[in-house]
């Protein structure tokens, strides 16, 4: 049999998705060399970011499995080597455009990404799993998804996601880790153990320009920004680096919760931002008899969006309403969201479905200039 085509390998290699760039090694240049001998050995040289990469092995693994698809291939070697200073500033121009752009691209006249700002009037409402379920549910729809956790005080999205692994840097760009198809990035990452974070105003702020500068997510279909509870100086900070993100408020079915969360949404009434719409979490309790107990009262979301609708002078969604369900606890402790773990559960059909409505509304076209001309 004759020795594999080089085509045919390198063809191989292009099917490789670098876990954090999530795009083909070959297109990020990070294939050195690639070959077979008559007996159909295979030897590749792959050229790493970092030296540090954490995946490293999840990259040997999956160019030694796409080599071995070959005919005609009998073994594979993975040589791994690390990008010179001038390869990763090609990369990064490449990523980033022509000297390494800075910015947020999120807020680019070109960008076509949703980003929703998930916000709460108070805390214990579960705003982070409806954050990372949401997410989940998208991505799970073939749609780029990423989440900023901006709750830096109280920050949950890691350990609700399953994270354990640490962002990549390459110079002064990161990578962010992935997670069931998700891009993410947390304060959390940067600390040791259970570490709290004691900053004032201006740290926060800098943290968050820093996630939504330096992080690079790619082109994404939705963005999640989980804002802690209220509307202190996160939410203004969100309002003032991303003046186009929506705000989807989580409240409970109690009438108190929905009263503060009102406070939540009508700040976009003095930022200028739009209300996403508004998710009832936790409104019932489906019984053995099969009799639902309203543990935290009803009607607190639909009061909500009707008040918000008054209060913005625009219609205001309740997209849904999500029971309470033991799965939903449970897939969060564990680190594997109930939409992915137990899509069939009550809650999980509650937040696909949510994820649907957000999924199907485009971001339109309206003021975007293309790129044509008359020849």
């Amino acid at each position: 049999m004759p020795a594999p085509a080089q085509s045919a390998l390198q063809h191989a290699l292009a099917t490789v998705i670098d876990p954090e760039l999530r795009r083909p090694i070959t297109e990020l240049g990070m294939v050195a060399d690639v070959g077979a001998d008559d007996a159909g050995r295979v030897r590749a040289v792959v050229r790493l970011t970092v030296a540090g990469c954490p995946l490293r092995d999840t990259i040997t693994a999956d160019a030694t499995a796409a080599l071995m698809r070959v005919d005609g291939v009998t073994d594979v070697s993975v040589e791994l080597t690390v990008m010179t200073a001038d390869e990763r500033a090609t990369l990064k121009e490449q990523l980033l455009g022509a000297g390494g752009r800075r910015g947020i691209p999120f807020n680019e006249p070109g960008s076509l990404t949703r980003v929703y700002a998930v916000a709460s009037g108070k805390g214990g409402v579960g705003k982070s799993s409806v954050t990372v379920n949401l997410a989940c549910a998208m991505a799970a729809r073939g749609l780029r998804v990423g989440i900023v956790d901006a709750d830096i005080y109280g920050f949950s999205v890691p350990s609700l996601m399953g994270i354990t692994q640490t962002p990549t840097k390459v110079d002064e760009m990161i990578l962010p880790p992935v997670a069931h198809g998700v891009k993410v990035i947390s304060i959390g990452m940067f600390v040791t153990g259970n570490q709290p974070v004691a900053w004032r105003g201006p740290m926060l702020h800098r943290a968050l320009e820093q996630f939504l500068t330096d992080v690079y997510f790619g082109d994404l279909d939705a963005l999640f920004l989980d804002l802690p509870p209220g509307t202190g100086d996160v939410a203004i900070s969100v309002a003032q680096l991303l003046p186009g993100a929506e705000i989807l408020v989580v409240t409970t079915p109690q009438a108190a919760a929905a009263d503060v969360a009102e406070r939540a949404g009508a700040i976009a009434l003095q930022t200028g931002q739009k209300v996403a719409g508004v998710v009832e979490n936790m409104s019932g309790l489906t019984l053995p008899d099969g009799t639902v107990m309203d543990v935290f009262g009803s009607g607190g979301g639909r009061k909500l969006a009707a008040r918000l609708s008054q209060t913005m002078n625009s219609p205001v969604e309740l997209l849904g309403q999500i029971p309470l369900d033991l799965a939903l606890r449970e897939g969060g402790d564990a680190g594997a969201p109930i939409v992915l773990c137990a899509p069939e559960s009550p809650a999980a059909a509650a937040l696909l479905e949510i994820a649907g409505t957000l999924a199907a509304r485009p971001r339109g076209l309206a003021g975007l200039k293309l790129n044509v001309a008359p020849k």
